[in-house]
């Protein structure tokens, strides 16, 4: 039987465990895996585009367990009653085949992502970063700020989007950590008024279009970005110019050259991939005044270090069900005999 988590199941066990032990879970999960790096079969994520958006499937496997990802990215969902990002997801052991888990992974989506963030950040912003702007306050803005208040020490936050009722939203769900004292907010009325004074900042802006969100006259030296938003061919938030000023840092470049925001830059732009910082096969961030871009558009292995680290909580919290999504035969070669067989 493969274990089933939905959405309801995903919010119980975030409810029962808290997101800080869920985020810390999921982003050791990550640097395990990204430490082990040389250990998957990879590949660059399988895209089909259409005018409002993209469908994407994402595989990945380590020799003994397999994992893949259904995710869509289309912008204009949100004025039709949907999210922007939606995805499912199956982890399965790779000596059988068999479907050890199908989870969704929309929730979870935001939860790794975040956790990346975070983590990328532990290596490459400079050490007492305690303020971040936070550029596109969507979806995905709550889970970034809180990932980067309980695993990286953030202690305040400049915000801005050009839609005010998702900034809204945000000082909305983020209250209780205001009036707890551990977070503070200031609402800007542009990105450049965020930036300002920032140590880290963090587009995830959701349009599919060529943007500047970020142009090389706010960025100060010192600063890490952290560039969630590029995550497409002809989507990207940040001015070139930039890049050519900071050392860049990727997940893993064949996919990144093709959809961040190195997109725009000449194939042999030199990137870092994040693995060999974690792993210690190449410096991090060398300076303080050094710029620093981690130019993320997600990768099929933070899936899998999600999958594998919600299989195991899931199990041990007792959340979920069981699901038969491959048939129980008596004989596994009479497929026919069991589909005729009595009810």
């Amino acid at each position: 039987m493969t274990l089933y988590l939905d959405v309801r199941d995903l919010r119980r066990l975030l409810q029962r465990l808290g997101l800080a032990r869920l985020l810390a879970e999921i982003g050791a999960a990550l640097r395990e895996d990204f430490v082990r790096w040389e250990q998957f079969d990879k590949a660059p994520r399988c895209a089909s585009h259409s005018p409002q958006g993209v469908i994407e499937l994402m595989p990945i496997a380590d020799g003994t367990r397999h994992a893949f990802k259904y995710v869509n990215g289309h912008p204009g969902n949100p004025a039709l009653g949907l999210p922007t990002v939606m995805a499912f997801g199956v982890l399965s052991d790779m000596a059988t085949g068999s479907p050890l888990l199908l989870s969704e992974l929309t929730l979870t989506t935001a939860l790794r992502t975040a956790a990346t963030s975070a983590l990328a950040a532990q290596v490459l912003a400079r050490p007492g970063s305690r303020t971040m702007a936070l550029i596109g306050n969507g979806a995905q803005s709550e889970f970034q700020a809180l990932a980067f208040m309980t695993l990286c020490g953030i202690t305040a936050l400049r915000v801005y989007d050009t839609d005010a009722g998702a900034t809204v939203k945000l000082l909305r769900n983020l209250r209780p950590y205001v009036e707890s004292g551990r977070l503070a907010i200031t609402p800007c009325a542009s990105a450049a008024e965020a930036v300002r004074g920032s140590d880290i900042v963090t587009t995830a802006t959701a349009d599919k279009r060529h943007a500047g969100i970020l142009v090389a006259g706010m960025i100060a030296p010192g600063m890490h970005l952290n560039a969630l938003g590029g995550d497409c061919p002809g989507k990207t938030e940040l001015d070139p110019a930039i890049l050519h000023t900071a050392r860049v840092f990727v997940e893993y470049a064949p996919q990144s050259r093709l959809e961040g925001e190195i997109q725009h830059m000449a194939h042999d732009f030199p990137v870092t991939e994040l693995w060999r910082v974690l792993a210690g096969r190449a410096p991090g961030r060398t300076r303080d005044d050094e710029i620093t871009v981690f130019d993320s558009v997600g990768f099929a292995l933070e899936d899998f270090s999600a999958l594998r680290t919600l299989d195991r909580l899931a199990r041990e919290q007792q959340i979920g069900q069981e699901l038969a999504l491959v048939p129980e035969m008596p004989d596994p070669k009479d497929l026919w005999g069991w589909a005729h067989q009595a009810t």
